[in-house]
């Protein structure tokens, strides 16, 4: 195994990171985007407010059309993906040709959901891809310490993402015992009593999820 440089190592976070927002928001979107076609709620606003957005959109059409495919918005999910890819193929040699084709396929079913008629279909391939893309990289990469920082990016990434959205009970509490192995084996330097504290927070029976959001940012 050679030598994780810096700026390797916060690529691979990143990595990590962006894939699961991508993973994440593409499942809320596609909660709330039957409900706001039939005129049921214009959920999007709550939407944005949750997930610490701004709120550009004029109405529930605007917000549905652009904020998953508009790659002139940083918040949209089609931009975080384009960010994971901007990672991934620096990594190539330390990923995998093979790991990083999955991430181009799914900026190439991206694109093509914001061309069809049914983008729902269009953004579960996205999530197809994302799926053999962690699927291929647990395969193919030797090195346990890329994987644990990648995975590590990834389990941080949906606690924020979770907290943000008041989960709470056993699947917060899943969410963080799968994240402190990954972070205690990353090779990173990493805050102990952070990991202590943010496992006692999601075992509270009352979360203070503001709090979770910010001790899970300063984890490093």
């Amino acid at each position: 195994m050679g030598i994780i440089s810096i700026e390797q190592a916060d690529r691979l976070y990143w990595l990590g990171r962006y894939t699961e927002r991508v993973n994440t928001t593409i499942k809320m979107f596609s909660r709330s985007f039957d409900s706001m076609i039939d005129g049921i709620s214009d959920s999007y606003e709550e939407f944005c407010k949750l997930i610490d957005i701004p709120n550009v959109y004029a109405d529930k059409d605007d917000f549905n059309k652009n904020y998953p495919f508009d790659d002139s918005n940083p918040n949209s999910i089609l931009s975080n993906l384009n960010r994971a890819y901007d990672n991934a193929i620096v990594l190539r040699e330390s990923i995998g040709s093979e790991t990083l084709s999955y991430i181009q396929l799914a900026i190439y079913e991206m694109h093509a959901a914001k061309e069809s008629e049914s983008p729902l279909i269009g953004l579960q391939k996205v999530l197809d891809c994302l799926l053999a893309f962690w699927g291929i990289a647990d395969d193919v990469i030797d090195d346990f310490r890329i994987r644990n920082i990648i995975k590590a990016g990834k389990r941080i990434e949906r606690i924020d993402l979770y907290a943000r959205l008041g989960a709470g009970g056993t699947e917060l509490i899943r969410e963080v015992n799968r994240m402190i192995p990954r972070v205690e084996k990353s090779g990173l330097n990493y805050d102990v009593e952070k990991l202590i504290k943010i496992k006692e927070m999601a075992n509270s029976s009352e979360v203070d999820f503001y709090g979770l959001v910010t001790e899970v940012e300063s984890i490093f």
